[in-house]
């Protein structure tokens, strides 16, 4: 992992289209701006996790419901 400090308004490049730019810092976090091109897509973590893990419950109610059900 690249650690790096960064002053509001200053920048970071990834490559030769994505940037990050400092927006603002408060006590409790950092504000920051991201252009990347609209093919490559920009989640928060905490949303990207809460994805994947409704795919993962989706792929397991199919096979849930794709087995045989026993009669009682």
């Amino acid at each position: 992992m690249l650690v790096l400090s960064r002053k509001v308004g200053e920048r970071i490049w990834i490559g030769e289209d994505i940037s990050i730019t400092v927006v603002r810092i408060t006590g409790g976090g950092v504000r920051l701006g991201i252009e990347a091109p609209s093919e490559m897509p920009v989640v928060r973590e905490e949303l990207k996790l809460k994805l994947e893990q409704d795919q993962s419950d989706v792929v397991v109610d199919i096979v849930d419901n794709s087995s045989p059900q026993k009669s009682v």
